[in-house]
């Protein structure tokens, strides 16, 4: 029996600078920063977690700003996120062509996707965007930098990812993670889980020529979906596991705990709980404010501010 995945968790993506990425997230996309903390694989790196008031699953987008690190610039391809879409009210397209044009970016109107108008455009990094207009997402958004309600983000659509071969990924995601096929169109299917509403969904683009993906500065790292509780996250671990898949042990990343795993075709997943949440260390009305260290590092703080690039942000 497939397990319960909610829907989509977060998207992480690998980004250049720090000032620059804060700088489009929140004073041009109008999102809230949740939580400033270290990458756990390498604390003198950033990890910002961006979304709406509570960075509720499903609404979070979060990078590791590697400028200065070494890390190459990356090539989308085959076992990959190579698209990360944002859900929109209906009727907003035009505003943020505009307010996306007034600062330089360039943006390019996509055929209508599955019923949705698309607009897409690239981030100071060279990530691919994608904003959805939907008039089915009752999420609540988070508004300011002169971001209204009838304009705002109200979180993530759904990310496209890229495999050379369809079949060995859509297993494992219908017959294990509780996927369902939703739509298709051309060489784009569509699945969804916890509901076909935005927030939920992932497209699969088939490419048998694509080259191969290599991670890097412009590209997504992973992508995670929420599972309700820790249990049902080791169930799903032990099933991974007698199927022959190879996944870590359960990780605690203080805001959720998470398990990883590459599907088939490449691309690297991650199921994450819900709890604790991104209040388990600041309070509501000050999230992302801080730097927040997990306990193991809190020894270390002196030594990991001095390493950390000095960032402004409201």
């Amino acid at each position: 029996m497939p397990h319960q995945i909610l829907g989509l968790h977060h998207v992480t993506a690998t980004v250049d600078a720090a000032q620059s990425d804060l700088d489009f997230c929140l004073d041009l996309l109008g999102m809230r920063l949740v939580k400033k903390a270290v990458n756990f694989d390498n604390h003198h790196v950033y990890h910002f977690y961006y979304g709406t008031e509570r960075g509720a699953p499903g609404t979070i987008w979060t990078t590791f700003p590697y400028q200065g690190h070494g890390v190459r610039v990356g090539e989308k391809g085959a076992g990959q996120v190579v698209a990360t879409a944002f859900s929109v009210p209906a009727g907003s397209l035009e505003f943020w062509r505009a307010r996306l044009h007034t600062h330089g970016i360039v943006t390019s109107d996509l055929q209508t996707r599955f019923g949705d108008e698309v607009l897409r455009f690239d981030d100071p990094s060279g990530l691919w965007f994608e904003f959805v207009a939907s008039d089915r997402d009752a999420r609540t958004p988070w508004t300011g930098t002169g971001v209204t309600d009838a304009h705002a983000i109200r979180g993530l659509h759904g990310v496209t990812m890229m495999v050379r071969a369809l079949e060995p990924t859509l297993a494992l995601m219908t017959g294990v993670l509780g996927y369902a096929v939703v739509d298709q169109a051309g060489d784009r299917l569509r699945v969804a889980a916890g509901g076909d509403a935005p927030g939920h969904l992932i497209d699969i683009v088939v490419d048998p020529e694509a080259d191969a993906a290599i991670n890097g500065v412009g590209t997504v790292h992973h992508v995670a979906m929420a599972i309700a509780t820790p249990e049902e996250q080791l169930a799903l671990r032990h099933d991974l596991l007698s199927r022959g898949v190879q996944v870590t042990e359960v990780r605690d990343r203080c805001y959720f705990e998470s398990i990883y795993f590459r599907v088939p075709g490449g691309v690297l997943f991650e199921v994450a709980t819900v709890q604790p949440g991104f209040t388990v260390d600041e309070d509501l009305a000050v999230l992302g404010q801080g730097l927040k260290l997990p306990p193991w590092e809190e020894p270390a703080r002196a030594s990991i501010e001095a390493h950390l690039a000095p960032v402004v942000y409201r």
